[in-house]
């Protein structure tokens, strides 16, 4: 059979909840990451606490805490890495073992569906892993740019080099931090495309409450609150 043969298994709601899932997951980010100046996501106002935190780093000496603080942030890069990583290691030998595969999805459904449209939709779960592996990798190297041209700035405050270079550096901690959180969305939504085992409906009231969650942590955290707060 051809693989278009086996898109009789798939019914219109399916394709629905396919699209609302990826349409959610772009459409998020997009939401996140140009949210309103009136009303900032949390992501955006952490980019300029980044930015300031480099600024400071100018004056402080030593500049230990920065460089620890830039360590930790690349060591929780490394661990969603690898923890990316096991988890597509693990999607691929499940559809490598068809027999352990048959018989984990005959307790899901009664219906006779072939192994193949339960490998399509692992593959659509991998989909998720993969983006989020390749954005945390790029965002533990840019981390490590980050942290060379931290070491490049001047340890004098008054040369003229020395802010433009931390200016530079803020830039690169952004859009690893940017990078960062759009794998951290990757993983959120391949959980919540798991539940397209259970159904099409599973799978739209999972990417529902992914959305509420995310968007709450974003827009509506107490985290949030405390970042607005004006300093006196």
């Amino acid at each position: 059979m051809q693989l278009a043969d086996y898109l009789i298994y798939f019914t219109t709601l399916d394709f629905i909840a396919i699209a609302f899932i990826l349409t959610s997951w772009l459409g998020l980010t997009l939401v996140i990451e140009h949210s309103p100046e009136s009303h900032p996501s949390t992501s955006r106002l952490m980019g300029s606490y980044r930015r300031a935190w480099m600024e400071q780093m100018v004056t402080r000496e030593p500049r230990i805490f920065d460089s620890q603080t830039l360590g930790s942030l690349r060591q929780g890069t490394a661990f969603f890495t690898s923890a990316s990583m096991i988890a597509l290691g693990g999607g691929l030998t499940l559809i490598a073992s068809t027999d352990t595969l048959q018989g984990v999805m005959s307790d899901l459904s009664t219906a006779s569906v072939p192994v193949i449209i339960w490998d399509l939709k692992i593959l659509f779960t991998l989909l998720f892993l993969t983006n989020g592996f390749l954005k945390f990798v790029w965002a533990h190297r840019l981390f490590g740019y980050c942290h060379i041209l931290m070491g490049a700035v001047p340890n004098d405050p008054d040369d003229v080099n020395a802010l433009p270079l931390a200016l530079k550096a803020a830039e690169l901690n952004i859009s690893a931090g940017r990078s960062y959180n759009r794998g951290l969305r990757s993983v959120y939504f391949a959980i919540a495309s798991c539940a397209w085992f259970f159904g099409s409906i599973a799978l739209i009231a999972a990417t529902i409450v992914t959305l509420i969650v995310m968007i709450r942590r974003e827009f509506a955290s107490h985290s949030r609150k405390v970042l607005l707060q004006q300093t006196e």
